[in-house]
């Protein structure tokens, strides 16, 4: 994570103060569990709570851990400063995971309601963009060819649908990432109740880990790791689609630039997808820690270390870097100007072969096989792609066609709305609550 791609709000969930405020409180809401079992003196589970700083001091606990050479160890010794006689009850039969892994199901519970909101505010921009331009027709595109009419609230409309889809995978993997493992050494409760797991966990807003061994099994962790590279290959996917559309040549849609902003160094003239670029590549970033989440998943027995190290970097980075392209993502299409008169003079470009379909269907169902309709609409079509023609001026001097097709069923197929007929439709399918 570096601070040109980072919001304040989800860098403060990786703060060392957030990180050590939770695991105080995993801690103390242990010894209350401990009280209640008669583990410990209910006074001592008091005294810990009022022991809780309002500022950690980390350079103390730095300090510490330069000595110990382990991290919550260097916590536990420094807070038992603070808490005196009493702490000797903290952390009473628990192991160092049971704080790691919790405290980690904490902040990624933390960090993922963050997105949420991102998610519904690239949801509200796409929504209603996609209104504005619900007729607004352009010409759709396959392999980057002209293909048949389309509306630019189409768009917008599947890039709905598609957050949507991402959104509840992402609740998905909130609920299976948030679970809590208070189950001492190797997981088999030898040294604490199970009752204080599901303390701790109610306390948090956890579920409880079914089975863990030292650890929180890292299938968890793969899965929502993968479902946030999802989500980013879904920004990918806009941002894509909006460099392709700014492109000069095409020019129908084009991110905002604003008063005094510069496009190049060199060439003063230039206005450059910039945002959408920079959407892409932190895309990329995203998808990167997908692949040692999975490998996290095996660990040797009941535990190893090897998948700390990695969480360390792409549970911040991955969560701080999908927050910053989902906001910057809203705000390009909130922002995002879109030319109609570009978009009707791109489909006229190709003098009518966007209604090429329709002539050949129109000329099956009045009984030209398909072979031949294909022949004869192919034939007229590769004298636009190479003279320049216009489609409908060749189709109406082809004695084939002529005689297959009254004049007025060869100019009806030229008709727009017939591609634009079940928009309505479409929209109801996806916008629901309209």
């Amino acid at each position: 994570m570096i601070p040109r791609y980072a919001r304040p709000e989800m860098v403060a969930i990786w703060d060392a103060q957030n990180k050590y405020a939770i695991w105080f409180d995993i801690e103390a809401h242990a010894c209350d569990a401990l009280a209640d079992l008669g583990v410990i003196p209910q006074d001592a589970a008091k005294a810990i709570w009022n022991g809780k700083p309002t500022h950690f001091d980390i350079a103390r606990i730095d300090e510490v851990e330069r000595v110990t050479k382990h991290d919550v160890i260097a916590f536990l010794t420094v807070i038992a400063e603070g808490i005196g006689d009493a702490s000797r009850f903290v952390h009473q039969g628990m192991t160092s995971s049971d704080v790691l892994d919790t405290c980690l199901s904490v902040q990624l519970m933390q960090a993922t309601d963050l997105l949420l909101a991102g998610m519904d505010r690239v949801l509200a921009a796409l929504k209603k963009r996609a209104f504005e331009t619900k007729n607004m027709v352009a010409v759709g595109r396959s392999h980057g060819i002209h293909a048949e009419p389309v509306t630019m609230g189409l768009k917008f409309a599947r890039f709905y649908a598609e957050f949507e889809r991402g959104k509840a995978r992402l609740h998905h993997a909130r609920a299976e990432i948030a679970t809590c493992a208070i189950s001492g050494a190797v997981g088999t409760f030898a040294n604490i109740d199970p009752h204080v797991e599901e303390h701790v966990a109610h306390k948090l807003g956890l579920s409880v880990e079914p089975i863990s061994t030292q650890i929180i099994p890292r299938d968890r962790h793969a899965a929502y790791f993968s479902t946030l590279a999802v989500i980013a290959s879904s920004v990918e996917n806009i941002a894509t689609e909006i460099r392709h559309l700014q492109r000069t040549e095409v020019l129908e849609a084009e991110e905002f630039f604003s008063k005094g902003q510069k496009g190049s160094s060199a060439m003063p003239h230039k206005r450059n997808p910039v945002l959408s670029e920079n959407l892409t590549g932190l895309a990329r970033m995203v998808r990167s820690y997908a692949l040692p989440a999975l490998e996290n998943v095996a660990l040797w027995h009941e535990r190893d270390i090897s998948h700390s190290s990695v969480e360390r970097f792409i549970a911040p980075d991955a969560t701080i870097t999908l927050d910053f392209a989902l906001h910057r993502l809203a705000g390009l299409i909130e922002q995002l100007v879109v030319y109609p008169e570009h978009m009707q003079r791109n489909l006229n470009q190709l003098g009518g072969l966007v209604f090429s379909q329709r002539v050949l269907l129109a000329l099956t169902q009045a009984g030209v096989s398909r072979e031949d309709a294909y022949a004869y609409v192919q034939r007229n079509a590769m004298k636009v792609w190479q003279e320049g023609k216009d489609f409908l001026t060749e189709l109406l001097a082809d004695a084939e066609v002529m005689a297959a097709l009254p004049e007025s069923t060869i100019r009806e197929a030229f008709d727009m709305g017939y591609h634009t007929k079940h928009v309505d439709t479409l929209f109801a399918r996806i916008f629901k609550d309209v």
